[in-house]
């Protein structure tokens, strides 16, 4: 063992080692630090005394005090329902018309729908509620089933072509492409695009007309402006579902493809269901 190397200028032991000429003390560690030290060490074995720590194989040690943060947030969330539970009996006893008449029901069920829309429809209509193809833009006052209150709390009660709703909306465009010839969905393809003002080839529209009046008009109407009764959308507009132009036309018509929207209120509940159908009728499209 060396003697220990003294440093000359302050009189403390060096570390005895040497980088270019730069030797480093090998003062003592202060006491408050040794202190803080020590008090860490035992606020660590109280801890794992006092709460969850260890984890096990299926669950983990629980603490003297037996708090977890999970039971803490079943209590919240116990204490906060229950604290609505009065409003939300009240939103289940009361039809949708009752609501919107009751300014704080109706302010109360439009910041639960909007809360309940970003949890279960956003992935669909989008965080704005602005669509996407193939799922409606909800902010218009374009609507396949009718934009009532009414409406609407029947669409999202028992949903589109819901396997799991007896009562769910239905409608089901035929595959024309083994009904007419090409040449036919391409003239009917024509006409409606023309119907919305949007570019076309003119010289196709009088035989789409025809093939229209034929086959088309039973579901759209006569005039291509929709029939809500079969979901059948309005053609007039300029607003699409699957895409606009002739080529995405003709597409939907030799092979419609058809959407899928749950019941949901076999999944949220009488009141939730209803807090949504508020929530999105007053949207700006509402009727």
């Amino acid at each position: 063992m060396t003697d220990k190397q003294i440093d000359e200028v302050s009189g403390v032991a060096t570390t005895g080692h040497e980088w270019d000429g730069i030797r480093e003390l090998d003062n003592p560690m202060p006491r408050w630090w040794l202190w803080t030290f020590y008090a860490t060490i035992f606020w660590a074995i109280a801890y794992v005394i006092a709460y969850p720590a260890w984890p096990l194989i299926s669950s983990s040690t629980g603490g003297m005090l037996g708090w977890s943060s999970r039971g803490t947030f079943w209590e919240e969330t116990a204490r906060i329902d229950s604290e609505r539970q009065g409003i939300i009996d009240q939103i289940k006893a009361k039809d949708v018309h009752e609501i919107l008449a009751d300014e704080n029901l109706r302010q109360y069920a439009i910041a639960g729908g909007a809360a309940a829309f970003r949890v279960n429809c956003v992935q669909c209509h989008g965080s704005g509620a602005q669509g996407a193809p193939g799922y409606p833009n909800l902010n218009d006052d374009d609507w396949l089933w009718g934009g009532s209150i009414d409406d609407v709390l029947t669409t999202i009660r028992h949903g589109v072509r819901s396997k799991d709703d007896a009562d769910t909306r239905v409608s089901e465009m035929p595959a024309f492409v083994d009904v007419l010839e090409p040449q036919q969905i391409r003239d009917v393809a024509a006409y409606v695009v023309s119907l919305s003002g949007t570019p076309h080839n003119p010289e196709m529209v009088p035989e789409g007309q025809k093939v229209f009046a034929e086959n088309c008009a039973v579901c759209h109407g006569a005039d291509a402006k929709g029939l809500r009764e079969f979901g059948a959308p309005n053609l007039t507009d300029a607003i699409w579902f699957y895409g606009s132009g002739e080529d995405a036309i003709v597409r939907q018509v030799s092979h419609p493809k058809h959407g899928v929207m749950p019941a949901w209120e076999t999944r949220l509940g009488d009141a939730t269901v209803k807090q949504l159908a508020i929530f999105v009728h007053s949207l700006g499209g509402g009727e």
